[in-house]
């Protein structure tokens, strides 16, 4: 079942599933997300379930603003700033959680995802069914991640029970995601469309690394090692890579002279235009191809979130 997203009575049947305990695809300003009534665990066990996801990925927590995250999370000062910085937007803070978040969002950790998203289907969305919604990338666990809602329909339509079309996704990667539970130490989990250095001009201070890239238990959704895989082989590049027969080469840039099999992810080498085009150009490509050669981003700005989603890609 397809909703329309300029449809009020479409968004009101869809808050009716939630509200029920069922899930429903969403549009975001980053990707589409598989939503669930959080603070109903049968509700959520259903994400995990559609999607194939292991129980110990915690899932992020959406919200409309920061009154109502204050009521699921223990928010600081770091946090506040953050959000008058960059919320509502693509950003996502975790933070010491409250009582009411069951164990299964969290993947029994005392801490919290939570982030208030920008687009406005979405805000709509939530304000009707009045509920925060735990939503994860709504395409089965692994896989590259879906722009738009016919990705979703491909994918998942038979395992879910609607899907919100709200068009394309802005950004095309998923939030930033920051660690915010110790000030002293705000940690970088996943880079994303807010970029490292304007979080730390907010802050501040540095942002740390995680030493640990490929935790058993992960703080953050998008930490394991392997993630947003197409079935393809994915190899990296950098400045020049030959052409291989059979094979797919996706640049940063339009090359000067493009061969056959040659794709880009910018006109004009713009990293926001290649993050927006970055899963559906794989996906697409993964339909034809069973190797795709992609080039890194500058790393720098949103083109380090490209390369970290580029990255995992390539490591299985």
């Amino acid at each position: 079942m397809v909703f329309s997203a300029s449809q009020n009575s479409d968004l009101k049947k869809a808050a009716e599933i939630i509200l029920a305990g069922g899930i429903v695809a969403v549009p975001t300003e980053t990707v589409y997300g598989l939503a669930a009534n959080a603070l109903n665990p049968e509700a959520v066990r259903k994400i995990f379930m559609a999607k194939g996801r292991p129980f110990i990925d915690p899932l992020i927590v959406h919200v409309l603003d920061f009154a109502l995250l204050e009521k699921i999370a223990e928010p600081n000062e770091s946090a506040r700033r953050l959000y008058e910085a960059f919320c509502p937007g693509p950003i996502t803070f975790v933070l010491n959680k409250k009582p009411c978040i069951p164990d299964i969002v969290s993947a029994g950790k005392p801490t919290v995802a939570v982030r208030m998203p920008s687009h406005k289907t979405m805000r709509k969305f939530m304000e009707i069914a009045g509920v925060p919604l735990s939503a994860p990338s709504a395409n089965p666990f692994g896989y590259v991640s879906p722009t738009t809602a016919a990705h979703v329909e491909a994918q998942l339509g038979d395992k879910i029970d609607a899907i919100i079309d709200g068009g394309s996704c802005e950004c095309g990667v998923e939030s930033t995601i920051v660690m915010l539970s110790d000030e002293s130490r705000p940690m970088l989990l996943r880079p994303g469309p807010v970029p490292r250095a304007e979080i730390e001009k907010v802050l501040g201070k540095k942002l740390i690394d995680p030493k640990e890239k490929n935790p058993a238990h992960p703080t953050a959704p998008g930490m394991l090692k392997t993630h947003y895989s197409p079935r393809a082989k994915v190899v990296l590049f950098g400045d020049f890579c030959e052409a291989e027969e059979g094979a797919a080469r996706v640049f940063f840039t339009r090359p000067k002279n493009p061969q056959n099999g040659d794709f880009w992810l910018s006109e004009n080498s713009d990293p926001k235009e290649a993050a927006r085009n970055l899963f559906g150009l794989l996906r697409s490509l993964d339909c034809s191809y069973k190797k795709i050669f992609c080039q890194r981003l500058p790393n720098e700005g949103v083109g380090e979130a490209v390369n970290d989603r580029l990255s995992r890609a390539a490591e299985k």
